[in-house]
């Protein structure tokens, strides 16, 4: 088994110096490489700048389209607000209904609870189908249901 290390290759640092000398020397074709660029830049940003106007006439018009379809049909738009304003006015028709229907049985259950005789013989005319002495009571015929003519193509 060997447990030898082996040369460890050598870091060079270099020294301040050289790496800001490098640089130095470097800067003129830095310098030339931007000016060759800002030269083929300059004219698109030269019609940029007159067309500013326009520019910025089109985005806030952009801007207030999306915000049109954003407002008319977005998640709590106005398409969904008035749908949901006519599902409320719906449930609250019905709540209305059923307050009055509510309020009707009430009013039935405390007739009924209080010893009023009129009350009492309505109902049971009503409900018992009962008359008083020389009354006549008359009752429909309870609905039947048409029968449907019987084929013998469902029967196997």
């Amino acid at each position: 088994m060997d447990l030898r290390v082996a040369r460890l290759p050598k870091i060079r640092i270099s020294r301040p110096e050289t790496s800001l000398r490098r640089l130095v020397d470097r800067a003129p074709q830095a310098e030339a490489w931007a000016d060759r660029r800002m030269a083929t830049i300059r004219p698109i940003l030269t019609s940029l700048y007159g067309m500013r106007r326009r520019l910025a006439t089109a985005g806030v018009f952009t801007f207030t389209l999306w915000l049109f379809a954003h407002v008319m049909f977005g998640a709590n738009g106005m398409v969904v607000y008035r749908q949901k304003k006519a599902e409320y006015q719906n449930l609250k028709k019905q709540i209305d209904e059923l307050q009055k229907e509510n309020d009707r049985y009430t009013r039935q259950v405390k007739s009924l609870q209080t010893p009023d005789p009129t009350t009492i013989e309505k109902e049971a005319r009503e409900q018992l189908h009962y008359a008083r002495p020389g009354g006549v009571v008359y009752v429909a015929p309870p609905s039947v249901r048409p029968s449907t003519p019987r084929t013998n193509s469902a029967q196997k």
